[in-house]
C-alpha cells in the first residue's frame, strides 16, 4: 500500500510540473502571437510608406502633385469605392510619436482618444467610418454606415460594423447619443 500511495504522489508531482510547463509555455505561445502580429502590421506600414501597396490594392500614398501624403480612393475591391485617408510624412510621424499607448483588439490596433492625438493613428477602416460620419452631419444607424462604406446590408456585414462602431465608442473616439445611433464625439468633431 505504502508503494502505490508512492507512486500516486510522484504521479501527483509530474502532473503538477506538466501543469507548471504548460502555463509557461501558454504564456510564451502568446508573447510570440503578439510579437507575429506587431510585427505584421509594422510589415504593411513598411510597404504603404514605401509605396508598395498593401493587400487592400491602395498604391503609394501621394498628395497634390505627387507629394507624400492625402487622400487616397480605392477604386476597387470586394468592399466597393472607398476613401482612405491616408497621412505620411514627419507631420504624421510626430503625431504618432506623442500619441497614447494603442489598446489591443485582436490584431488591430485602435487607440484610445485624447488631446493631441490624431486620427492618424487609427486603422483605415475606422478612419473611414470617422469620415462618413463627419460627412453626414447627424446621428447614423450602423445599416447607414454600412451602405456608406459599401459594405452591403447583409446583417454580418452590419454586425461587424457595429462592433467596430461600438469600440470607437468605448475609446471615446463616438458617441451614442441614443440606442443604435452613432455620431462623432464632440471633442473629435472641434478637432477635424
Amino acid at each position: 500500500m505504502a508503494e502505490l500511495e508512492a507512486r500516486e504522489a510522484a504521479a501527483r508531482g509530474r502532473a503538477e510540473a506538466l501543469r507548471a510547463r504548460i502555463a509557461e509555455l501558454t504564456e510564451q505561445l502568446t508573447g510570440e502571437e503578439e510579437l507575429c502580429s506587431r510585427l505584421g502590421i509594422t510589415r504593411q506600414t513598411v510597404l504603404e510608406i514605401l509605396g508598395g501597396g498593401d493587400d487592400h490594392g491602395w498604391g503609394a500614398l501621394e498628395g497634390a502633385g505627387g507629394a507624400p501624403g492625402g487622400v487616397e480612393v480605392e477604386q476597387a475591391g470586394d468592399a466597393g469605392v472607398r476613401a482612405a485617408l491616408r497621412l505620411d510624412g514627419p507631420v504624421a510621424r510626430a503625431g504618432l510619436e506623442g500619441a497614447a499607448a494603442p489598446v489591443r483588439v485582436g490584431a488591430v490596433m485602435v487607440a484610445q482618444w485624447q488631446v493631441g492625438v490624431a486620427e492618424a493613428v487609427l486603422p483605415v477602416a475606422y478612419r473611414d467610418v470617422l469620415e462618413v460620419l463627419a460627412d453626414a452631419g447627424q446621428p447614423l444607424r450602423a445599416r447607414q454606415i454600412a451602405a456608406a462604406l459599401g459594405l452591403g446590408e447583409e446583417p454580418r456585414s452590419v454586425e461587424g460594423l457595429r462592433l467596430k462602431l461600438k469600440r470607437l465608442v468605448k475609446r471615446g473616439w463616438l458617441a451614442e447619443p441614443a440606442a443604435g445611433l452613432f455620431v462623432r464625439s464632440d471633442h473629435t468633431t472641434e478637432s477635424a
